[in-house]
């Protein structure tokens, strides 16, 4: 018991230091430059986090879901990988998770409303003795796959880190997110499912938001939301 509780004190003593933001898409293995094809949100300097799982914050942070914000759209190609930067690098334990929500016509007169939002990429930790060890700690990038049978059109891309440092009481987990735009070329005829709205997907009592992953030590962990949809 008091092992649990030195860790949970130590990392919460590291909070102030450890926010981070994804402001850049990342396509052959290059940056494209910050808030270029990412949707820049009030606030985004101080690399804060949404608390708020039913905010409209958590679907693309704040302020980011309004259509017509200057936000360029990147040409990809369904089965490429695609990936964000992380300035400050990924400070907190957690899962990463990806999402993507098809436009009825431009990206950016898109605002990602209803149950559009399908998951591409979730990860796990590793379970051992001494906790959760988690595969992207400290990553300055993050990188997924666009599913290849991904019908063609343009899409938001959403990217998601939750923080689990605090998330032993309801409302302590912190999700760290952005939303690229991009547009899809050379893809299929997939079915994207099952699909979600933000905010509505999530619940602050969900086992993979309210979740003390410091005492007892966790046997296992199960993301948020729905299955990943691999096409």
């Amino acid at each position: 018991m008091k092992a649990g509780l030195f860790l949970a004190t130590a990392s919460m003593a590291l909070t102030a230091s450890a926010h981070y933001v994804f402001p850049a898409l990342i396509q052959d293995n290059a940056p494209t430059g910050d808030w270029k094809y990412v949707r820049d949100w009030t606030g985004s300097y101080g690399n804060g986090p949404v608390e708020d799982v039913s905010s409209l914050d958590i679907r693309c942070n704040k302020d980011a879901s309004t259509a017509g914000n200057d936000t360029d759209t990147l040409p990809v190609t369904a089965g490429s990988d695609i990936g964000f930067t992380v300035r400050s690098g990924i400070g907190h334990p957690g899962p990463l998770l990806a999402y993507m929500a098809k436009a009825p016509g431009d990206a950016s007169d898109f605002e990602g409303e209803g149950q559009v939002w399908f998951k591409i990429y979730e990860d796990f930790p590793t379970v051992g003795d001494n906790g959760l060890t988690w595969p992207s700690n400290g990553a300055t990038t993050v990188n997924f796959t666009i599913p290849a049978s991904l019908p063609d059109g343009d899409y938001l891309l959403r990217v998601e880190h939750i923080a689990l440092h605090g998330a032993g009481t309801e409302g302590g987990a912190q999700f760290y997110l952005s939303c690229g735009q991009v547009s899809v070329t050379g893809g299929g005829n997939g079915d994207p499912a099952p699909l979600v709205a933000f905010p509505g997907a999530y619940d602050p009592t969900d086992p993979g938001i309210l979740i003390n992953i410091y005492w007892p030590v966790p046997t296992n962990y199960t993301p948020p939301g729905p299955k990943v949809w691999r096409g």
